[in-house]
């Protein structure tokens, strides 16, 4: 009996551990098949992305720029440390908003003030843009989806 009841303990306590690495913060699970880093930075240039955005090392070219925003994206992120928060914050930017600006610059009524593209980016545009964006965070390490043809 004891030895059942050290058995099932071991198997709930390693059950936990487990589970532990599968909530939203976790670095496992989906991710979109690779796209190029190269096409994702003509998205950010498409979709004028540094008019209120500044990335390490990229010229801002001919962007209309908005100076009240002046958001740097990259780096080692409080918010974004996993490649589905990096994902969530370009197709829902009002999921996490940064709270280091003054709170009128960058959000109204408690809403992101970065236009939504969900309707207007391709998902290809939207992989290409993530493969460039994920190169420029300290993300936690995760494994990429192995895709594979998957026969009927």
């Amino acid at each position: 009996m004891k030895y059942l009841i050290a058995v099932c303990s071991v198997s709930l306590i390693s059950l936990g551990l487990i589970s532990c690495d599968l909530g939203p913060e976790s670095p496992r699970g989906f991710s979109f098949p690779k796209g190029d880093s190269n096409q994702g930075e003509l998205v950010i240039a498409k979709y004028q992305c540094l008019s209120c955005h500044q990335i390490k090392d990229l010229d801002k070219g001919n962007v209309i720029d908005n100076p009240e925003l002046n958001i740097p994206l990259g780096g080692k992120s409080t918010k974004v440390k996993t490649y589905a928060e990096l994902v969530t914050s370009v197709i829902n930017p009002s999921h996490k908003i940064v709270k280091s600006y003054p709170k009128d610059s960058y959000s109204t009524d408690g809403k992101s003030k970065m236009k939504n593209f969900n309707e207007e980016m391709t998902i290809n545009e939207l992989i290409n843009l993530v493969t460039y964006l994920e190169t420029k965070y300290e993300l936690i390490p995760y494994s990429h989806t192995n895709y594979q043809l998957y026969n009927y």
